[in-house]
């Protein structure tokens, strides 16, 4: 038994669902690893001391599923039955045979088969556990679609290798992971043809991503026009950013006056407790273990940024600006909001801010994420959030320095975000695609980083709510906990989330149609439109 399966051994209640060793030649063959005794006990050693339970959020993923109290229940997927493919290494070598077992799911209960669309629902920068019962399932079910969702290369259980060394994540890109959607594509098309008796049927694809992977649908759509009739990207983080200081400046815009100035006081407090080097305000927050002051300051920033990001900015503006009018200690008092609601509740893990932890080669499936996206970061899209000059809510140690360093340090010289390059290829905001959509909720940071000027030809919304954060418009409000099919009713203005779904969902439909108009799947039974159901 060589490494893949002591892991699968060790980490999996069921191993017989594990897949085969995750590279293998073409030819089914399995790739023998050297020194299997000496890898066997280097990897129970790690597994013992870093198994910590808890899955992954990251810098800027979505909520958990797994540890914290706003994890999905059973109710928050549609499936969540493994299904394995074989995908390709490096699609940029003809003389790399090598091969990884991907993992996706499928869900058929909305399908109108054997003529209706396939909807693409792409998984991001996190471990994907199922299609996710969000908005997306009633445009599925009103459309009458297949949702498919493969798992993105590297994250979860699609690993092309057990140790994540430098050296190893050379294939983890948005390029690779664009050439691996549409390889599935075609894979899939073909098994949906086999269990339907159809040959060389072409079904109408729609593509679905949030955030990263809403980038992924965008660049998809530019990329393989001919294989969509659109795309969806919501809140899809098209542009490459060195420095996104307009990432805390959004925090302090929807924070409002009052939490902003409770928060940058807090900020301050801290900076100078850290500066007289009483380290003891890291205990104060749990976080004694991150001895780099930058990391803690890091997590600071984000425990603040997720209220507002993910749609629950009470949790920490109500305390924070009460403590403020009553003399109380903003410090402590934003010390219990970490510890109460970012780690306990939210899910957050202090372990992941470390840079140490992140140096990490072998951590589990479940927490591979942390390492992985910081690696995509560092070496392709940076969204560095950084401190502004003036009037920033985080600390204005977390600078462009830090970053670069944290680079340096994690994964060593060379490593380097090509911005520039990354923004060239793709056209950041500049997007030169077609039938796509985009969509931002109005308190996300991160629609800064998407594409907001709209046109015909690529609509983008801005949905404008006091709690509208990160893909409001599929999963509705608070964007954590999760909502079963996206539902808006706790939107403080549920008009304005439905009012811009009723647009996706029309230009999704005229879409769906031109495609039915020049040839996939045109079947005399359906009606010239695709869509059945009213609003």
């Amino acid at each position: 038994m060589c490494e893949w399966e002591l892991l699968a051994s060790l980490c999996s209640p069921q191993k017989r669902k594990i897949p085969p060793p995750p590279l293998q030649a073409k030819g089914g063959r399995r790739r023998e690893m050297a020194s299997c005794a000496g890898a066997m006990a280097a990897v129970v050693l790690l597994v013992l001391v870093l198994v910590r339970g808890a899955e992954p959020i990251g810098l800027w993923l979505p909520p958990p599923s797994g540890g914290g109290r706003l994890g999905a229940s059973a109710g928050s997927y549609l499936t969540q039955e493994e299904r394995w493919m074989n995908q390709t290494l490096d699609h940029f070598s003809p003389t790399d045979h090598r091969q990884f077992k991907q993992r996706y799911y499928e869900f058929l209960d909305y399908y109108r088969a054997p003529k209706g669309p396939v909807f693409l629902y792409i998984c991001g920068e996190s471990s994907c556990n199922g299609i996710p019962s969000s908005y997306l399932a009633v445009m599925a079910k009103k459309f009458g679609a297949a949702l498919v969702s493969p798992e993105h290369r590297y994250y979860g259980k699609s690993s092309p290798f057990v140790s994540l060394t430098t050296e190893n994540l050379r294939f983890l890109s948005s390029k690779q992971a664009l050439f691996d959607l549409a390889v599935f594509r075609q894979y899939y098309q073909e098994t949906l043809n086999a269990k339907y008796n159809r040959s060389g049927s072409d079904s109408s694809w729609f593509v679905f991503g949030g955030s990263y992977a809403g980038a992924l649908s965008a660049w998809f759509r530019l990329k393989f026009p001919h294989l969509t009739c659109g795309s969806h990207a919501s809140s899809g983080v098209v542009l490459s950013v060195y420095n996104f200081t307009d990432f805390d400046k959004q925090i302090g815009e929807s924070a409002g006056p009052e939490c902003k100035a409770a928060l940058q006081e807090t900020t301050q407090l801290v900076d100078e407790q850290l500066q007289s080097g009483h380290s003891s305000v890291k205990q104060l927050f749990g976080a004694s273990m991150l001895e780099n002051d930058g990391d803690f300051l890091f997590l600071l920033a984000d425990a603040a940024a997720i209220a507002f990001q993910y749609g629950n900015p009470d949790t920490v503006c109500s305390p924070l600006v009460e403590a403020k009018k009553n003399g109380t200690d903003l410090v402590e008092t934003f010390a219990r909001y970490v510890k109460e609601y970012y780690i306990r509740t939210f899910g957050a893990s202090v372990a992941s801010y470390d840079q140490q932890y992140l140096k990490n080669t072998t951590p589990t499936p479940a927490e591979s994420s942390y390492r992985l996206w910081w690696y995509q970061v560092c070496s392709e899209v940076a969204y560095f959030q950084v401190a502004p000059k003036n009037d920033s809510v985080r600390s204005a140690k977390i600078d462009t320095r830090y970053h670069l360093d944290l680079c340096r340090n994690v994964f060593g010289e060379g490593v380097y975000p090509e911005v520039f390059m990354t923004n060239l290829y793709y056209g950041g905001t500049r997007i030169a695609g077609s039938k796509i959509i985009f969509a931002n909720g109005s308190q996300d940071p991160w629609r800064h980083a998407s594409k907001q000027k709209s046109s015909k030809e690529l609509p983008s919304y801005l949905i404008e709510c006091s709690n509208c954060g990160h893909c409001s418009d599929l999963s509705g409000c608070p964007q954590a906990p999760k909502n079963i099919e996206g539902d808006s009713s706790k939107c403080s203005s549920p008009e304005a989330v439905n009012r811009v779904r009723k647009q996706i969902v029309d230009h999704i439909d005229l879409w769906l149609s031109e495609c039915q108009d020049q040839g996939h799947d045109n079947d005399p039974l359906l009606d010239s439109r695709w869509s059945v159901a009213t609003y």
